[in-house]
């Protein structure tokens, strides 16, 4: 007797082979995203300027990296394999959310909110058309 699957055996191959070259595929466009929005955020972060060390400390985690001890936001982590960090902040550095919003005797100077803003869209078109054409080309 023959068995029935209505076709999930085969798609359950499209999916894996979808799957095992999309995250070589999709780092560098991620990575790219990242540095994207770090020069962003360092370029709006220039209004705030003093001696540049806020700006120094804006930083691109590569997958399965470090970020910097005391980084904004969440601190030191690891990245997972398909995740790019990135953060302000290190350890001679502690104050990047003090500057975003302000204090009692400080104006607010915000950039990386209005940073993410600005990327955002870019970022997610990249993202959204890598990932069609991952899934075109492995399931021709």
């Amino acid at each position: 007797m023959a068995k029935l699957d209505n076709g999930l055996a085969g798609l359950n191959a499209a999916l894996d082979r979808i799957l095992k070259d999309a995250e070589t595929k999709i780092t560098p466009a991620l990575l790219r995203s990242g540095r994207e929005f770090a020069d962003t955020a360092k370029a709006l972060a220039e209004s705030s300027r003093d001696t540049g060390a806020l700006i120094d400390s804006i930083a691109v985690t590569p997958p399965s990296a470090s970020t910097p001890p005391y980084s904004q936001p969440g601190g030191m982590r690891v990245a997972g394999p398909t995740e790019v960090i990135v953060t302000a902040g290190n350890e001679d550095v502690r104050y990047p959310h003090l500057v975003e919003w302000g204090t009692s005797k400080m104006e607010a100077e915000p950039f990386w909110v209005p940073a993410w803003r600005l990327s955002r869209p870019r970022i997610l078109n990249r993202v959204r058309r890598l990932q069609r054409q991952i899934v075109r080309w492995k399931s021709q």
